[in-house]
């Protein structure tokens, strides 16, 4: 689909050969055979009136047809000798050179020297510009290439000049002019399926995932064999969590070619984070059987091993990645960069995989510098590291357990905990449910309740090595606990735990909700709620820096209906030229009138009318004493109340329970105080604390709505209360939760928790579940 003519490629395309040669001796009556057609009709580019140099140029142009690039060269040179300014000659030469090879910078150049030359002589025809764009691209030189294709499209436009030029931008990350060039080539020619796909990937890539699908599945009209789009069909649902369909797209990409490895990384990447590790492997092992050096592949298999407690062969893989250095200059992989973190921390598991639950503190244990690393994803950089050592022999691997074989009472508690977990699932766009962490969260509601239902009671728990009252972090470190097994990938890891240094710093937790053009689905629901708040910031500031513009602020803030229209705002006033942070407040409980910090809103804008719009939470060591302190008091009273709550059920003394148990969580959320994970952890802890108060949460999170989302911008914390109960929807308790066997006591290990983790429990669907 060049725009140069297409040739028979020969075998030979190694120019000067001596096996060449012989192929150009062999061939000698058929080249001029063919050259002699290709005069006649004037099939090559800049023919001329004369017959006889029509045929030589033919003839050197079947060379390149041919493949034999050296030897068109040097006719096109004698040619050149005897006309300086034969253009199609010049043209030729200069294609020929492309076709060398443009790993030697030499043919590139020359190359480019020629199509110039080209230009300069005859400055009206597109091919040139088109060819000249196709040796810049390659070369890095995307701007040059652009502006040849530009103009190209301007001496006339085609088809496959929009779709060329739309690869460029698509390649430059600009999807909104892409989308526009991919759209007219359509226009001209709409039987492309590869224009398609690409205007496809231009809405997928901006995070437009409906109409990303939409053109995927007309790509497939066109060409219902078209392994790329069903693989991105297959992305698209499965960023936007819909398993069923994401795994019947991949399922047809494999039916179709079943050794396509990227779909074979991207179904079993799906796999992992839906929970269904043993199926997930069985895509990374086809994978690295077809290209044994796939860094993706290889990291997901060491992953999955040790996420199902298979360390030796989870370690061994781990290795494999570690071995494949970076060549200099070479930027890392994500998973080189990743796999020395988690090497060191399969290790530390496995060392503990017997060890009780109760008696070590895996963010006291792991060294700071380490964790202070890995939660921020830097290079394993770190000064006299003692590495974990190695894997101890005596200590096995994790079996698999049947499911059949757990006592009734605690297959019923699986059964329960899968069923507490789905409660928790999020439905919004980018949330892929994982059985896995459902189990494991639905767990720890269950241990949570019973933690807080033995502190009520006056009884004492032990953790970390020491018996004592349980006070509020060790509620949350119950949920802590099981949302790192669930996924070793992720540091859960405490933040006020991390060296003094880096918390002096600050250590931010940092959400893009747009960037460039690129939209975070997920976060789409609160786009406007965050707008509204920016609103009113700014007119608040220009009330007290700038009284007189205040009228002029507050017509333009009439206009702006998204956040782009917030750009020429930021022009009113020179502080805040290149954008402005905007800090939401969260009211005290404790001090009335006091505010804390809560989160940073940041837009800035750059002149192409990019913009960034992130929000981030910075937990500096006086921002978390103080949201501790308000944790405290919360949880004091909490405990005050529920004893007396055990003792006599009073339905006022239920309420105020409750509301107590979302006050502290509003503040936890808020402060944000884990590296990952503390929406589901926190979720799970008001589960579990409101069931210990006998009330349980039937309600399912409603579409769009992200807990942690809904405390963040909540004005206070009765505002959150009221609207996480309003979807909760809490019932009485179901007395056959009291039978229930003991968590920590049944999963007293790493070992037995990832036992129960990896138990398959389709059964549980069978058996009704007894709580009502």
């Amino acid at each position: 689909d060049s725009s140069f003519l297409h040739f028979h490629e020969s075998d030979c395309d190694i120019g000067g050969s001596s096996s060449c040669e012989s192929v150009l001796s062999l061939n000698t009556e058929k080249i001029l055979s063919q050259a002699k057609l290709l005069a006649e009709q004037k099939r090559f580019p800049f023919a001329t009136d004369n017959d006889n140099t029509n045929e030589e140029l033919a003839i050197a142009y079947v060379l390149i047809g041919n493949g034999l690039y050296d030897e068109a060269i040097r006719h096109f040179s004698t040619m050149l000798q005897e006309e300086p300014e034969l253009v199609s000659a010049i043209y030729g030469r200069g294609i020929a050179y492309g076709k060398k090879g443009l790993h030697d910078m030499k043919n590139a150049e020359l190359a480019l020297f020629e199509l110039s030359r080209v230009i300069s002589l005859e400055p009206d025809h597109p091919e040139v510009f088109e060819q000249r764009a196709e040796i810049l691209s390659p070369l890095g030189r995307i701007s040059e290439a652009l502006s040849d294709l530009t103009k190209a499209i301007q001496l006339q436009p085609s088809a496959r000049l929009y779709r060329h030029r739309g690869t460029l931008y698509f390649i430059s990350e600009d999807y909104a002019t892409a989308h526009e060039d991919f759209q007219h080539s359509l226009e001209l020619n709409k039987n492309q399926p590869i224009a398609m796909l690409y205007k496809g990937l231009t809405f997928f890539h901006r995070g437009l995932l409906k109409e990303a699908i939409e053109s995927f599945k007309e790509a497939l009209k066109q060409k219902a064999d078209f392994i790329d789009a069903y693989k991105s069909l297959g992305q698209a649902y499965r960023e936007l969590g819909n398993f069923d369909a994401a795994t019947e797209n991949f399922q047809k990409a494999l039916l179709l070619n079943q050794n396509h490895v990227q779909t074979l990384q991207l179904k079993g990447m799906m796999l992992y984070h839906h929970g269904s590790l043993d199926e997930a492997l069985k895509n990374f092992k086809r994978c690295l059987q077809l290209e044994p050096y796939n860094e993706v592949c290889q990291y997901m298999k060491g992953l999955s091993h040790v996420a199902m407690g298979q360390f030796y062969e989870g370690i061994k893989a781990q290795t494999k990645v570690m071995l494949n250095d970076p060549l200099p200059g070479q930027k890392a992989s994500p998973e080189y960069l990743k796999v020395k973190y988690l090497r060191e921390y399969s290790r530390y598991l496995h060392a503990h995989l017997d060890t009780p639950l109760t008696e070590y503190n895996t963010d006291a244990d792991l060294p700071g510098n380490f964790k202070d690393h890995w939660a921020k994803n830097l290079p394993f950089l770190i000064e006299n590291y003692e590495e974990q050592p190695g894997l101890q022999p005596h200590i096995k691997d994790v079996l698999f357990q049947n499911f059949e074989s757990y006592k009734p009472d605690v297959q019923e508690l699986i059964c329960v905990a899968d069923h507490l977990g789905s409660m928790m699932q999020y439905e919004t766009p980018g949330f892929l449910p994982n059985k896995r962490i459902h189990r494991a969260m639905g767990l720890a509601t269950l241990e949570v309740m019973q933690a807080v239902q033995r502190t009520w009671a006056n009884s004492k728990v032990r953790m970390n090595g020491k018996t004592r009252l349980m006070q509020w972090r060790d509620m949350f470190d119950i949920a802590v606990k099981w949302r790192r097994i669930a996924d070793p990938d992720q540091p859960v890891l405490w933040l006020d735990q991390m060296p003094a240094r880096s918390l002096s710093r600050g250590f931010n937790n940092h959400i893009n909700l747009i960037r460039g053009q690129v939209i975070n689905m997920r976060y789409l629901e609160y786009f406007e709620k965050i707008l509204h708040f920016i609103k009113d910031r700014i007119l608040v500031y220009h009330g007290a820096n700038n009284p007189k513009g205040l009228l002029e602020v507050r017509e333009a803030l009439e206009k702006v209906h998204k956040v782009e229209d917030l750009l020429p705002i930021m022009k009113f006033n020179s502080k805040t030229r290149d954008g402005f942070t905007v800090n939401t407040k969260v009211p005290s409980l404790k001090d009335q009138g006091k505010e804390y910090d809560g989160f940073t809103i940041t837009i800035t804008g750059d002149k192409v009318g990019n913009i960034l719009f992130s929000v981030e939470t910075q937990t500096t060591e006086e921002r978390t004493q103080l949201y501790h302190a308000e944790i405290d008091a919360l949880y004091k009273d909490l405990t005050a109340k529920g004893k007396i709550l055990i003792l006599s059920a009073e339905l006022g003394e239920v309420d105020a329970v409750c509301n107590l148990i979302l006050s502290l969580v509003y503040y936890f959320y808020n402060l944000m105080p884990l590296s990952r994970g503390s929406s589901v952890i926190a979720y799970s802890v008001i589960m579990g604390a409101l069931m210990a108060s006998g009330k349980e949460v039937s309600g399912k999170i409603p579409k769009g709505k992200l807990v942690d989302f809904e405390a963040m911008t909540a004005p206070g914390s009765e505002a959150f209360s009221k609207i996480a109960r309003s979807w909760m929807n809490l019932k009485s308790i179901s007395p056959s939760y009291k039978s229930l066997p003991s968590v920590s006591e049944t999963f007293p290990t790493l070992r037995t928790m990832i036992e129960v983790l990896n138990t398959d429990s389709s059964h549980c669907l069978k058996k009704t579940i007894v709580v009502v």
